[in-house]
């Protein structure tokens, strides 16, 4: 089990997964969005690569059009 902080809050996962795995846990997949790790911004071409470990602080920030 390991602890990460999503958009300021906890989130408990039974395993490490990569961010994009995470993506399509909440329901992110096919939206035009950025990713930030521990303060560092994850260009979209890794996110099948890069791991969540424990502790791993990770900001979302998915876009919305509009009038």
């Amino acid at each position: 089990m390991i602890k990460i902080k999503v958009n300021g809050k906890e989130k408990e996962l039974e395993e490490e997964i990569t961010i994009k795995k995470l993506i399509d846990l909440l329901g992110l997949a096919d939206r035009p969005l950025a990713v930030e790790l521990n303060k560092e911004v994850v260009k979209k071409e890794n996110h099948n690569s890069v791991r969540l470990k424990d502790g791993d602080t990770v900001e979302i920030i998915h876009f919305v059009g509009g009038g």
